[in-house]
């Protein structure tokens, strides 16, 4: 049953049955419109007591956002991901955890009613302690007679696709999930590995209707926009995934200040979460693509690549009070990565209506987040309740996109079909609606079995 990320792009969530077996693949929070998606990650997809195993394609929060909810209900279940993904949970849904209790705060503030936040440190902890490492191309008996078998996907670091095995009557069944399949090419994280030999594919859509610039393209713009932005005395504001993102535009910066592209200028990270995330990163250096120059570099001194004399790294309000404070030219990036949570509210709240400024997109922007508002460059905005003009520049830099595009993710599956004779059919997920209707054209036009389904559809492998 498909109960999340179905004709939409958030709250990962679909649920596996197999001889009276439950498993979850995913568990995310729903992004948006703040009364609609409180109601949809209230309501969990089955019961508690009929789940038994959860299994967690990467840590981004709208895959994994939602398994403290689970705990909070009672869970203590597996949940199997990487090891990666494990460390990553832990700084992740921590931080997921203290944003939902400052913004029931808030709104308790604001309107004088009492919000409960969907989980709190506690839930976060019981799910951590239900996580089980699993190495990538290990076949690992998760259920009896049903095993897991993760591959690495090139999205973020620990990320994953997903392949179950199982047999009914004799023979043998695969069924694939994609999680978020990545872009070759990157720096820091590995291409991904092609799903083999499989019955059915569960297969996200994000970018399934267009393409991305290049990288090299997306690395002369960010150098252009840094350069126009200085020189008008403004800041770039760029809101960005602590998680990767946060880190490549780091060093992307470090890169065009020491060949002369840009002048130098402060680089603020104001996310704790975003410093956290980079010391898992440098636990994990062993998943790196080696191929990459950046690789070797992060390898031999990780510090010496992300804390460089240009970056500055806010962990006090006080401190992050104090940058939004300081006149630019300067560069900000903070989380959340759709602007629907953390420090980059503040920064917008004080600096959007500042002609001077820029707000960098680096990220796909999901329906009805702050993120999307601003791609489509609306005249005004509300923060924290508050109308803000949006009078910065506003670009858009989908180069940075650690998602395939229509080009990538056409490359993926015409590779799971060329190793998978048994193929019947593939079912769109994690996309909107055009982006997935294009696509699933698209397949069927080269005479794919594809449909796209709906919260709560069926479907049998």
């Amino acid at each position: 049953m498909f109960h999340g990320a179905a004709r939409e792009v958030t709250g990962s969530c679909h649920v596996v049955r197999w001889k009276g077996k439950t498993i979850l693949l995913d568990m995310g929070l729903f992004q948006g419109r703040r009364a609609e998606v409180r109601d949809k990650n209230t309501v969990l997809p089955v019961a508690v007591d009929t789940i038994d195993a959860v299994i967690l394609s990467h840590a981004h929060i709208d895959h994994a956002g939602r398994l403290p909810l689970l705990a909070r209900h009672g869970y203590r279940g597996p949940i199997f991901t990487t090891h990666a993904t494990r460390d990553l949970c832990q700084v992740m849904l921590a931080d997921s955890a203290h944003i939902q209790e400052k913004d029931a705060e808030f709104l308790a503030r604001r309107n004088r009613s009492h919000q409960e936040p969907l989980y709190d440190h506690t839930d976060v902890e019981a799910s951590v302690r239900c996580m089980r490492g699993v190495a990538y191309a290990t076949a690992t008996e998760i259920l009896p007679g049903l095993t897991l078998e993760l591959l690495d996907a090139g999205h973020i670091l620990g990320s994953a696709s997903v392949v179950i095995e199982w047999r009914d009557d004799h023979t043998k069944r695969r069924l694939a999930f994609s999680g978020d399949v990545g872009r070759s090419g990157l720096a820091i994280i590995r291409d991904p590995v092609i799903p083999t030999d499989v019955d059915g594919v569960i297969m996200e859509s994000t970018y399934g209707n267009r393409d991305h610039s290049s990288v090299d393209g997306a690395r002369e713009r960010l150098a252009a926009v840094v350069n126009e932005t200085a020189a008008r005395g403004g800041k770039i504001l760029i809101p960005a995934f602590a998680v990767g993102r946060t880190q490549e535009l780091i060093y992307t910066l470090h890169e065009l200040v020491q060949a002369g592209k840009i002048p130098k200028i402060p680089v603020i990270i104001d996310s704790p979460l975003a410093t956290a995330a980079t010391r898992v990163f440098s636990g994990n250096a062993n998943l790196f693509d080696s191929t990459e120059p950046f690789v070797r570099e992060f390898r031999s001194d990780p510090g010496g690549v992300l804390e460089n004399e240009l970056v500055e790294y806010t962990e006090s309000i006080e401190a992050s009070k104090a940058a939004m404070r300081r006149p630019g030219p300067m560069i900000v990036i903070a989380a959340s990565g759709m602007v629907e949570s953390g420090r980059i509210l503040h920064h917008l709240l004080h600096g959007a209506s500042d002609t001077r400024n820029t707000i960098l997109i680096v990220g796909f922007q999901a329906e009805h987040t702050l993120g999307r508002r601003i791609v489509e460059r609306q005249p005004r905005i509300t923060v924290y309740g508050e109308a803000v003009d949006l009078r910065a520049q506003v670009e858009v830099l989908n180069g940075y996109s650690a998602h395939a595009d229509r080009a990538g993710l056409a490359a993926w599956h015409a590779s799971v079909r060329a190793t998978s004779p048994r193929l019947k059919h593939t079912w769109l997920v994690h996309g909107e609606r055009s982006a997935q209707d294009e696509m699933a054209a698209a397949f069927s036009a080269k005479g794919i079995s594809v449909s796209c389904p709906s919260p709560g559809d069926r479907a049998v492998v």
